[in-house]
């Protein structure tokens, strides 16, 4: 069977990152014709390049804040990943602008292009804090979401598609809170947890990478899609990684940081009311209506109010012995047995 990438110039923007890294493992994998590595980061490009000796590879050195700069590297390009984004949470709470710069004015570039340059399909990142968006980064991802959709409505019948999908925390990609945890045992501790009954979305990177090449596959204009995933405390996830590692260090409560959630929301209800179940994926199809909202007004969901929010409170709750199995599922963790 022909391969959806067969003979297809793919763009990565943010492709230096830990999603980068690993979908253009995959993408290595297919009769792909080209991959192109767009991002602002010279020195992991100059990493990832050493690495990768693929003539199939090639290095953009640029930002999604500058549109020209994204007309060039999309030129001849038939499918995107856009993964360039601001994510960590604090500094996005401290430089709000620069997360709005990035995650909304460079998103729209993106998709922008694409149209432009008759992309066939773009797949945007997205995040559960961009539900309920308590934190900054969490609002501009929210905004991209709505950039993407609102695009897509206008653009219903053109020959580009715009989806997006939303996942959860994935498990040891860079600057999350396994590896921190796992550097911190190495050194004796303390664990710095910020609350332990907090609970989070847990992915394995691989399964995030299948998330997107299933929107790919299946994606129609405007779509949402989200992996389901079970959840576990941070306070579980610290004390299996220690029992995993064979070693007990002290464990330090400091609170939330700035733009935390106890619990995160990967679909609202009223969300879920206009989904399709896949299986392993949820579908959020996308509001196609139009201003007139008068003929709307009669209009009722009376099982809307049977619904619940998919949370990572109300998922599946994972206990110590399966996370401890889903933990040495990663490549990263098995290392780490005495």
């Amino acid at each position: 069977m022909r391969s959806l990438f067969s003979d297809k110039t793919v763009l990565i923007t943010g492709g230096t990152g830990s999603f980068g890294h690993e979908v253009l493992n995959r993408l290595l994998l297919e009769p792909v014709k080209e991959v192109r590595i767009f991002s602002r980061d010279e020195l992991k490009q100059s990493e990832m390049r050493s690495k990768i000796k693929d003539s199939r590879v090639k290095f953009w050195l640029g930002d999604v804040r500058n549109r020209p700069v994204v007309d060039q590297v999309m030129s001849g390009v038939d499918l995107v990943f856009h993964a360039a984004a601001l994510k960590q949470v604090p500094s996005c709470e401290f430089f709000p602008m620069e997360a709005v710069l990035t995650n909304v004015d460079g998103s729209n570039n993106v998709i922008e292009s694409a149209i432009s340059k008759s992309v066939e399909k773009v797949i945007c990142l997205s995040t559960d804090k961009a539900v309920y968006p308590l934190n900054t980064m969490g609002m501009t991802k929210a905004l991209m979401e709505k950039v993407a959709r609102a695009t897509a409505k206008r653009c219903y019948n053109d020959s580009t598609t715009i989806c997006c999908v939303r996942y959860g925390n994935v498990m040891y990609s860079r600057g999350s809170v396994i590896p921190l945890f796992i550097e911190q045992i190495k050194k004796g501790g303390p664990i710095t947890i910020t609350d332990p009954e907090m609970t989070r979305f847990l992915l394995p990177l691989s399964d995030a990478i299948g998330l997107v090449l299933f929107a790919f596959e299946n994606g129609s204009q405007g779509d949402i899609f989200i992996k389901k995933a079970p959840a576990a405390t941070v306070g579980d996830i610290a004390e299996v990684l220690q029992d995993i590692m064979g070693i007990e260090v002290p464990v330090k409560v400091l609170g939330m940081r700035h733009g935390e959630k106890l619990h995160e929301t990967l679909a609202t209800r009223e969300e879920i009311l206009d989904s399709v179940d896949m299986g392993d994926y949820l579908r959020c199809l996308m509001d196609d209506r139009g201003l007139d909202y008068d003929k709307y007004i009669s209009e009722g969901e009376p099982s809307e109010s049977q619904l619940e929010d998919y949370t990572s409170e109300s998922t599946d709750r994972l206990n110590k012995k399966e996370l401890k199995k889903l933990l040495l599922s990663l490549p990263q963790i098995i290392d780490l047995k005495p």
